[in-house]
């Protein structure tokens, strides 16, 4: 009894003499490691902001630097998962380039013949289509990695290949264009973005949902009779989260559309030109709030479901998942198979942005994939990584790309650059778990 309470007591007194940082972090439960990419994020737009003359912080680079970061972002998602089971996928790049170009030869070739020119359904049913050929090819490379016991290197590494090859004999290496005008959205643009209203009302109710979160987190370790943070770090959690989302929305309804394209409006809508100009912003891009949407339904299975948690299983000890009854081959199967769907819907963005679909497409998506869920915290050796941190990576990298584009730097030490990035990343990942043990 003696030995217990003294043991209590040095526990207090060591929480006590932590320094007010410390005590702040262990308050909040804020994540440490997310906080340092946030930093470096923060280092990597200030640096180039300079370095640019100011041209990057501006918000019409922020808004394309979020449109371009949206297809990398999704298929990232899905890399945690993967990477978290300790496989690789390396097909990544290769079945959007695939997959886009299914929906581009659908919707600019064989939907007009059969329904019609802009038909309504069009885009419905080439995404669609694309969609059910991603599920096809990631259950395909699931199962043959899953029941025939090939390594995911190989098999994805194989996948690469073919499915590159494959996109080239769609067309014999032609580029299909343009896309359908609905489909055309998904890739941001004038006309691909809510505009300001919407934009503010989305954000409105992201901060209703965050205060909701925080709300029902708290309820449930009031529940379960877990350790439930201070009130005043719920409070400034809240603050903290929806100042960022208010934000964000500021800068995207700060980019306001180019002056030829806001007169052709004002024109076709019979509206008076005034003397300043007419001001109309953009608002949140479609293609942005189609990675946010896939990153809470992702962060979602990860956290929530059954199958996140026997994905982490697998990943922190495959044996011991196995004896459990976890049914590991068909898990497997379901992973792959969800990152085909991702890298469809990626290619949807990637198609839609760029109004053709082009063999080339997705090339090198693979190495910015990896990359991303890397430097988010997902680690090589399975078993931990983050939805949220995977996002923040595809973020990163397409900063770094991005500011480098800006600064006149060629693609081939953009590349060196792109590598550099990954190996540090996969070092600070081994020194961290070192440090973890």
């Amino acid at each position: 009894m003696a030995d217990t309470l003294q043991s209590s007591t040095s526990g207090g007194a060591r929480q006590a003499e932590a320094n007010p940082v410390t005590r702040f972090f262990r308050a909040t439960e804020i994540d440490t490691r997310l906080l340092g990419m946030v930093g470096a994020l923060l280092i990597i737009w200030v640096g180039f902001h300079i370095m640019t003359g100011g041209l990057f912080l501006t918000p019409r680079n922020l808004w394309n630097l979020s449109v371009q970061t949206a297809s990398v972002a999704v298929m990232a998602t899905g890399m945690v998962l993967v990477i978290v089971t300790r496989n690789i996928d390396l097909s990544v790049g290769s079945i959007l380039g695939f997959s886009g170009m299914i929906m581009g030869v659908l919707q600019a070739q064989m939907l007009p013949q059969l329904m019609g020119f802009n038909h309504p359904a069009t885009w419905i049913v080439a995404l669609a289509g694309g969609l059910l050929v991603g599920a096809a090819i990631g259950a395909l490379h699931g199962s043959i990695i899953a029941f025939l016991n090939v390594p995911s290197f190989i098999v994805t590494l194989g996948g690469l290949l073919v499915w590159r090859g494959a996109t080239w004999f769609v067309t014999s290496g032609q580029t299909v264009a343009p896309m359908n005008a609905s489909f055309r959205l998904m890739g941001g643009g004038t006309e691909g973005s809510i505009g300001a209203t919407a934009s503010w009302v989305v954000g409105a109710l992201a901060c209703m949902a965050i205060v909701v979160a925080i709300i029902n987190a708290r309820q449930q370790r009031k529940r379960f009779h877990f350790p439930r943070r201070p009130l005043w770090a719920e409070y400034f959690l809240c603050v903290l989260s929806c100042a960022i989302v208010m934000g964000a929305i500021f800068v995207a309804n700060s980019y306001y559309w180019p002056v030829n394209i806001a007169r052709k409006y004002a024109e076709a809508n019979n509206i008076p030109w005034p003397e300043t100009g007419l001001f109309i912003p953009h608002g949140i891009a479609i293609p942005v709030l189609m990675a946010i949407a896939v990153g809470i339904v992702m962060t979602f299975i990860a956290t929530r479901l059954r199958f996140g948690r026997y994905v982490f299983a697998i990943g922190g000890n495959p044996e011991a998942a196995e004896l459990a009854g976890i049914k590991t081959r068909w898990v497997t199967v379901k992973i792959f198979t969800l990152m085909g769907v991702l890298c469809a819907i990626a290619a949807a963005i990637s198609t839609a942005r760029l109004n053709a679909a082009t063999n080339a497409q997705g090339e090198l998506d693979e190495l910015y994939t990896i990359a991303a869920a890397v430097i988010g915290g997902t680690s090589l050796a399975g078993g931990t990584g983050t939805i949220a941190g995977a996002m923040l990576g595809a973020l990163v990298m397409q900063s770094l790309q991005s500011g480098m584009v800006l600064l006149g730097i060629d693609t081939p030490f953009q590349r060196i650059v792109v590598g550099v990035v990954l190996v540090m990343a996969v070092w600070l990942d081994t020194i961290y778990r070192a440090r973890a043990k």
